[in-house]
């Protein structure tokens, strides 16, 4: 025998309907839409009632995922259900390249390699941004962004001094 189910979710006819029209919203996000789909399923009020295990299988999601979305709607409503949290450390997060340190970098790549060496590698552009920027940057952040520009560190010519293409006649 399973446990009774903790968090009960009853639905007025307005919260129905406010959760059909999100899903037939083209914007909403399928993460928002599996969520509509769940407390839909869910509501006790409104028949045929799914159980855990059936919104599991039918929309591949994990049983923690239903029991959050049901905890979520019962502490506060629909609004708090739908609401998607995102970490500062998320994808979305602030990224440390922007246009002016991508730019700085490439500029550096591009000059002259430092005394001693025959060209620029990750590591000492590592160390020249260190000195020239007040916030270090990693070396993968560096190896994303020039790989990104399409720079290549290992070509003879990085572009300090462009080869003069001759003419055909």
């Amino acid at each position: 025998m399973s446990r009774p189910k903790k968090y009960r979710v009853h639905l007025s006819n307005e919260d129905v309907d406010y959760l059909k029209k999100t899903l037939r919203n083209p914007k909403t996000t399928l993460t928002v839409a599996n969520r509509c789909r769940i407390l839909l399923d869910l509501d006790e009020d409104h028949p045929p009632v799914k159980n855990y295990v059936q919104c599991v299988e039918t929309y591949g999601v994990s049983r923690a995922t239903i029991a959050t979305v049901a905890r979520k709607y019962c502490e506060g409503g629909i609004p708090l259900a739908l609401k998607l949290n995102r970490s500062i450390n998320s994808d979305n997060a602030r990224r440390k390249v922007d246009g002016r340190i991508e730019a700085k970098l490439i500029e550096v790549a591009c000059g002259p390699a430092p005394e001693g060496h025959s060209r620029w590698t990750i590591r000492l552009l590592e160390n020249e941004m260190k000195a020239v920027l007040d916030e270090p940057i990693s070396r993968e952040t560096i190896r994303r962004t020039l790989k990104k520009t399409g720079l290549n560190l290992t070509e003879a010519n990085t572009g300090v001094s462009l080869k003069k293409q001759t003419p055909i006649s």
